[in-house]
């Protein structure tokens, strides 16, 4: 009976060091996708936070952006 009140136990403390765990992991929060464009350049992708915009055209670079403007 001592056996069986010992096992018991041991499951218990399992269980709440496990349910503790679970509680304490941060949960990952997904980044929001950004849109793409192409560099009017040289035609490499980019998110378009990192474009330089000229009128309706993208550009990965001021080089880029300078060169398409001569």
């Amino acid at each position: 009976m001592s056996r069986l009140i010992f096992l018991f136990a041991i499951v218990a403390v399992f269980y709440l060091l496990l349910k503790s765990y679970r509680r304490n992991v941060p949960v990952k929060k997904q980044e929001v996708a950004e849109d793409m464009v192409r560099c009017a350049h040289c035609g490499v992708h980019l998110p378009t936070g990192e474009s330089l915009r000229e009128g309706a055209l993208h550009f990965c670079c001021a080089a880029h952006r300078d060169a398409n403007q001569k």
